[in-house]
């Protein structure tokens, strides 16, 4: 292998690493803890040109691919055993052009990476929750984040994108050109090649006025119904999700509360700032907040304020469905098993994907949950040496087993464990079958396969 190792050396301008080599340990983790693989060969290509070559390689080689941009996959699918990673971390560039509102971002951008750039133009896009998750992951699932009820998902802002297939060739996919290949990557996942690049549609969104704001656990029930029936006509200048969250030890959270669970509210008014105070007032009429850090501020700020409840090596499990309503049974189930965290980095989050999201059919694009109003996740995460990983999972699928009755059948990839691969077809509905012959189409070998995985027709 050293010898083939050799000549793959030869031929990138990147980074070829192999288990004899200096820092393979460290270049083989992503950050949930509880993953522990050996790839064969980790590329660290410095252009699209490395990519077509790890991938030929493999291919050449009988060898699978796993696909890292940001490492923040909960099922390890940044790393395999036996195989080729691709770990875009060295190509992170964010081209920003303000006359046509639109990104040019690299596969292996962080959402810190493209807010910090377009921030300066006083744009934005969708992106998610914690700013050290890749853009590519966390795009080609969906995209889910702050901004969606009033800009679409981020995958409804993408334009076209650079994608390296199963054969190691390269297709500029856009609505014009690989057309069936751009419907498939918006929602697919990583099924279909490496993202070497996006292009992203952006929106004037500069400073937000939002923050969380805590309340007791007895205001739990009250919060969840005050949310599902606010949320069902909001402005879509608002985003915003309830969150059982334990109280870190922050300065504005009074200090004999630290450690105890709460009820929160995170917000995010991206309209005229003047009206921001007024949007969220009806949220702060529900209940007496114990707690709230909510002003104007940037918004690449509100996107990095939760970093630190998620750092490298937590040990992560998660579940998810999307829900169409917040039933009273539903509110109930999570009333009994929200307050139960295992660990101040646990968490469950409702988020809403109405708004602009129910305005794109289910099929224009492979994320075929339009006529959903919520997408829940049950995130469990804990530092290994606080929470038997057992009482973390349980802690997870005790609450999923509660709220998936009430629930429809399919949920997030994004949000999906290792085990949910039976869920596949689910999660897609009526796509499903379209998916899966495109993915013979680009992948016939199922190289990419290292994900929630659709199998070549």
């Amino acid at each position: 292998m050293n010898a083939t190792l050799d000549a793959l050396r030869e031929q990138t301008r990147g980074t070829v690493i192999g288990p004899e080599d200096d820092g393979y340990d460290v270049a083989r983790t992503v950050r949930n803890g509880m993953i522990d693989r050996r790839p064969a060969v980790i590329v660290r290509p410095a252009n699209a040109g490395d990519v077509m070559t790890a991938v030929r390689f493999a291919a050449d080689s009988g060898l699978s691919v796993a696909v890292r941009g940001g490492a923040h996959s909960v099922p390890g699918f940044g790393t395999c055993d036996d195989g080729v990673v691709v770990d875009l971390s060295g190509m992170r560039a964010v081209r920003v052009d303000p006359l046509t509102r639109t990104a040019r971002v690299e596969g292996g951008a962080t959402w810190g990476d493209l807010n910090d750039a377009t921030y300066a133009f006083g744009l934005a896009t969708t992106g998610g929750i914690i700013s050290t998750t890749g853009v590519g992951g966390l795009t080609l699932g969906g995209g889910i984040g702050y901004l969606a009820r009033g800009l679409g998902l981020a995958l409804d802002n993408l334009l076209s994108a650079d994608v390296v297939t199963g054969d190691g060739s390269f297709h500029v996919a856009s609505e014009k050109d690989d057309a069936d290949l751009f419907w498939a990557i918006r929602g697919g996942g990583g099924n279909f090649g490496v993202v070497t690049s996006f292009e992203f549609r952006l929106s004037p969104v500069k400073d937000i006025y939002g923050g969380p704001m805590f309340f007791e656990l007895d205001k739990a029930g009250d919060v969840l119904r005050f949310y599902r029936d606010f949320i069902a006509d909001a402005p879509e200048e608002l985003g915003c999700f309830p969150a059982y969250q334990i109280a870190p030890p922050l300065p504005f959270i009074p200090e004999d509360r630290h450690g105890e669970p709460f009820i929160a509210m995170v917000t995010c008014w991206a309209g005229d700032l003047d009206a921001g105070e007024k949007a969220l007032q009806p949220i702060r009429d529900v209940a007496p907040r114990v707690a709230e850090m909510v002003g104007p501020m940037p918004y690449p700020a509100l996107n990095s304020a939760f970093d630190a409840l998620v750092p490298p090596g937590l040990h992560h499990y998660w579940k998810a469905n999307f829900v169409k309503e917040l039933t009273d049974d539903a509110i109930a189930a999570h009333l009994e098993h929200g307050p139960k965290l295992p660990a101040v980095n646990s968490t469950m989050h409702i988020y809403p994907i109405n708004g602009a999201c129910h305005r794109v059919a289910p099929d224009s694009t492979a994320f075929a949950y339009r006529d959903a109003t919520f997408a829940t996740v049950i995130a469990g995460m804990w530092p290994p040496d606080q929470v038997d990983d057992a009482a973390g999972t349980a802690w997870v699928r005790d609450y999923y087993d509660a709220t998936a009755p009430h629930s429809e059948e399919g949920g997030y990839i994004n949000f999906m464990a290792e085990d949910d691969q039976e869920r596949i077809r689910a999660n897609y509905k009526g796509n499903y079958d379209r998916l899966a012959a495109i993915k013979k189409t680009y992948d016939p070998g199922n190289l990419f396969r290292h994900n929630q995985n659709i199998r070549p027709a």
